[in-house]
């Protein structure tokens, strides 16, 4: 760890100074210095900073087996509005306000937005957890139209054996997937398009991807009722 920046955590936090804080500059400190930066946080009543804080701590000690965290590759380059980030790969969102995916008129492609500190690296590629069942509440996200629509997409794509990738970056809320609350969205890299394959484990959807792809569970066939009409 950085000595500096662990001291830094430990100083009391000046007003106007939670901005100079990043998820890059937490990894480099202690599970102790993080907490107790976001008490100073919680304190001043820097909410911002205390959520980095917590998502900082959440990737560190909740974090499936195996799994690592994101390649330095998906790092952004150049962020653009998330609307317009679909626009420029030929997909109009249904709704621009809530939809996280569409299928590109031109060829039929789907084309998902992926929250890029949700991303895996595991077993030499990458995953990321495109929708999973409301479970006694888990996921309230999979109920709402915008959660239907991930979940027919996620349909399709398997049905084409591909789909296509953005990757979105911002602060999510504690508690909740990024698709369905975030304190902000900072915006899409449009430069960087990933191609991955959806794979079904039980009742949940992944993406994958990478030199190696992660090894998947034997995929369900999906019964005759669960497959699109035809268009």
């Amino acid at each position: 760890m950085n000595q500096k920046t662990g001291a830094q955590a430990r100083q009391p936090l000046k007003r106007g100074r939670a901005a100079d804080w990043t998820l890059e500059r937490l990894a480099q400190m202690s599970v102790q210095d993080i907490k107790q930066l976001r008490e100073n946080a919680e304190r001043l009543n820097e909410p911002a900073l205390a959520a980095l804080c917590s998502q900082a701590l959440k990737g560190q000690v909740v974090r499936r087996p195996g799994s690592r965290k994101a390649p330095a590759s998906l790092k952004p380059r150049h962020l653009i509005a998330r609307v317009k980030a679909f626009e420029t790969r030929g997909v109009y969102l249904q709704d621009p306000r809530t939809s996280w995916g569409g299928e590109r008129k031109s060829d039929g492609a789907v084309v998902l937005a992926l929250w890029a500190s949700a991303v895996q690296s595991v077993e030499g590629g990458c995953r990321y957890l495109l929708w999973a069942p409301n479970v006694e509440g888990s996921r309230p996200w999979s109920d709402k139209p915008a959660g239907r629509e991930r979940l027919s997409h996620c349909k399709r794509a398997m049905e084409l054996g591909k789909a296509e990738g953005l990757l979105v970056y911002g602060l999510p809320v504690e508690g909740h997937i990024p698709e369905d609350k975030a304190y902000t969205i900072h915006g899409a890299d449009a430069e960087m398009i990933i191609g991955f394959e959806v794979q079904r484990h039980g009742e949940e959807y992944w993406a994958a991807w990478g030199s190696k792809t992660p090894a998947a569970a034997p995929a369900e066939t999906p019964a005759a009722s669960d497959a699109p009409a035809a268009a």
